[in-house]
């Protein structure tokens, strides 16, 4: 299967192309684009506003993606939304075909919401575009990086991501040109839809993401005694050394007596399986956003984690119900080799502002984690 409007493997139905043009256009990419989509729109119905909103959902490659992408698509369809899937990364000219197609629906379109600002592929669907309403929700905490990076006219380059190498020179301009489009001025409005503790740049509006949706359709959660840990995928990514991490798990295990591990949907299964042997956790596999899979339950009355959006959304998503969300710093000492030099002041950053918009409490392992002597024998 590849190109354009092409219904995913027991995925969700599509509205036909040829349809009648929706009020608002949105491209999501991820799970949680989707459930920011879903509480955008609830908190619209709430005030009174009741958009006709076609979801353009553009999946990942991998499966686990793609498997809580279809999860929430149906919650989506559930909702309301109409719904267009296409396949811009499953061939060598999906992404043209991709842009052939929703040309039509991006240039007819009032209003454009964006699940993530810094993807090259809606960088360049952007351009198509002739709305004067654009709306940006979360994607994690990639939302403050991008106000830190709209407010002071810079390109829209990931922070793990350098922006060098001949891809990202080629992307340059176009980034450049992304940056001027979600600009507010010229009979153009941006609004920002987030949980994270940002200002807006000047111009912007802000509206702030409670979650609201998530709690009034899920739950409360029944509680499990004990600690549940929460996975990340910054060995992934590049940020953190895989040993590091692992002995970094393994003593937040020993010393808070966690037994499950939930699994970011980017980790591999390889590293899934060295920790598990190492640890002794169970490893979870959400099939939804962990916000929902918490709201759902059962969840442990305290959650560990790293630095990573669900330290800022976990504590909407579970207000009211008891459980902890604590919150375990990077040490410099984790970074690996290669990581870029903002990386760990970027990661202090989402843990400051969550400590102190919810006063979330520190753990640390017990002692500095040791390099343990993982085997070699996987490939990373």
């Amino acid at each position: 299967m590849n190109g354009a409007d092409a219904t995913a493997p027991a995925g969700p139905p599509r509205d036909p192309a040829d349809g009648p043009a929706a009020d608002t256009l949105a491209l999501v990419e991820s799970p949680v684009q989707i459930l920011n989509l879903l509480e955008w729109v609830h908190e619209r119905r709430t005030a009174g506003e009741d958009d006709r909103v076609t979801a353009v959902v553009l999946p990942p490659r991998d499966p686990m993606s793609r498997g809580q992408i279809r999860r929430m698509a149906e919650l989506a369809r559930d909702e309301g939304l109409a719904l267009r899937w296409c396949e811009p990364r499953t061939a060598t000219a999906g992404p043209l075909r991709t842009l052939t197609a929703l040309a039509p629906a991006l240039v007819r379109a009032g209003r454009l919401v964006l699940g993530d600002p810094f993807s090259r592929l809606v960088q360049a669907l952007l351009p198509l575009s002739r709305a004067r309403e654009i709306t940006v929700i979360d994607d994690g905490t990639a939302t403050l990086e991008f106000v830190a990076l709209l407010g002071s006219g810079r390109r829209l380059v990931r922070w793990h991501r350098g922006g060098g190498g001949a891809l990202g020179a080629a992307f340059g301009p176009v980034a450049a040109l992304a940056g001027r489009r979600l600009t507010a001025g010229r009979g153009r409005r941006v609004e920002l839809f987030t949980t994270m503790p940002v200002t807006a740049p000047e111009g912007t509006t802000l509206r702030a993401n409670t979650l609201r949706w998530t709690r009034e359709r899920h739950g409360p959660p029944a509680i499990r005694p004990g600690a549940d840990l929460i996975g990340t995928s910054l060995v992934e990514t590049g940020v953190v050394d895989p040993d590091r991490y692992l002995a970094a798990v393994a003593a937040l295990t020993a010393a808070h007596g966690a037994t499950r591990y939930f699994a970011h949907r980017r980790e591999r299964e390889d590293k899934l399986r060295r920790l598990s042997a190492v640890t002794g956790l169970e490893i979870v596999r959400p099939d939804l956003p962990l916000e929902l899979v918490a709201r759902r339950g059962p969840i442990g009355a305290r959650l560990l984690s790293f630095p990573s959006t669900v330290v800022h959304t976990l504590p909407l998503a579970l207000a009211g119900t008891g459980v902890t969300v604590a919150v375990c710093d990077i040490d410099p000492a984790w970074l690996a080799d290669g990581a870029a030099e903002r990386a760990h002041t970027f990661l202090t950053g989402i843990t400051r502002a969550a400590r102190t918009r919810h006063g979330l409490p520190a753990v640390t392992p017990a002692g500095p984690p040791p390099a343990l002597p993982f085997p070699r024998a996987v490939t990373w």
